[in-house]
């Protein structure tokens, strides 16, 4: 009796595990990587845990790699230097384009959609000593800081600034740097496109009395016509230093996966991110986006058919025309 119950508790086990246990691990990798982003940015406290997560629930050795963000994740995941990265929409056009700085006329098309992240705003922060309040407030030559070089913010906000006839010096690093120049009075200004909260800019409103500078509708209209992005409100409760929402535009952040990962090991890792929302908000906040609804937001790359499996099984309908291969 006992013996039969032993094992049909395994059998009970082994059927109610999950895809994550129950797949095919032929051709899985020993270990990998998630292309991210600079330190004291969201995609690095973001990629970092969900690679952490992946890693622990499927036993497999992994974890965030700090990278120059979107572009640069492009590249390592399209070659299968990193197995996954992260990446928004307009760099991954760009990429697929031909047209990635990194490596010019190099149509990167064997990094695949794996997952939704968020939305990346597009926000602007100022030392409140500064006085500038408003983006039509920016000196002419001021200092901004634009994050990493080949970034999303690097790529889309120089130009949004200048469309908005803002004239300045432009500086690169990484985020937490980048923080600590602006409150040095280093910087003037530091131009984000991340989801939010900033990492970076919780820790400066900890430290110091900071602005964040919203678009007013004329530029938000201009912005919106200029670029691929959408609108978006910054809600009040994002940081202490709001008093009400703050207007912005944004875009989207998808996963990717080098195209040529085993099917089953995308499956696996998709689903153990998809499967638990709470666990990816109590990573960052801006995961409450990441949810098997928003999958129709990538209108750019094919997907991996491991992810495209798992979306399709649950509520989806990528056509074959939008999985790798297919």
């Amino acid at each position: 009796m006992t013996r039969n119950f032993v094992a049909g508790l395994a059998l009970a086990l082994a059927v109610g595990a999950g895809p994550a246990l129950a797949q095919d691990r032929e051709g899985w990798p020993d270990s990998f990587t998630v292309g991210t982003a600079s330190q004291g940015g969201t995609y690095f406290a973001y990629g970092s845990g969900w690679a952490n997560l992946v890693a622990d629930e499927l036993g497999i050795s992994g974890g965030g790699e700090v990278t120059g963000g979107p572009m640069q994740n492009m590249a390592l995941v399209h070659t299968g230097e990193a197995a996954f990265g992260m990446t928004t929409m307009g760099p991954a056009a760009e990429s697929i384009e031909g047209s990635n700085p990194i490596a010019p006329g190099l149509q990167m098309t064997n990094a695949c959609a794996m997952f939704p992240m968020y939305q990346t705003p597009f926000s602007i922060t100022a030392l409140s000593s500064s006085g500038i309040t408003s983006i039509s407030e920016i000196p002419d030559g001021a200092k901004i800081g634009f994050g990493p070089a080949g970034s999303t913010s690097d790529t889309y906000f120089p130009r949004m600034l200048e469309t908005l006839g803002v004239n300045f010096e432009r500086r690169n690093g990484g985020w937490s740097d980048l923080g600590g120049q602006l409150q040095d009075g280093l910087l003037d200004v530091i131009a984000f496109a991340a989801g939010v909260p900033v990492p970076a800019v919780s820790q400066l409103e900890v430290q110091t009395d900071v602005n964040i500078i919203e678009f007013t509708e004329e530029e938000q209209a201009t912005i919106l016509e200029a670029f691929p992005v959408s609108e978006f409100e910054i809600a009040a409760d994002t940081y202490a230093t709001l008093e009400a929402p703050a207007r912005s535009v944004s875009m989207w952040n998808f996963a990717i996966a080098n195209c040529d990962l085993p099917e089953s090991f995308v499956y696996a890792a998709t689903d153990v991110v998809m499967s638990d929302n709470e666990r990816m908000v109590s990573i960052h906040r801006a995961a409450r986006s990441t949810v098997p609804s928003n999958w129709d937001k990538n209108k750019v790359m094919k997907w991996h058919p491991g992810a495209a499996k798992w979306f399709n099984e649950n509520g989806a309908s990528i056509g074959a025309d939008m999985i790798h291969g297919g």
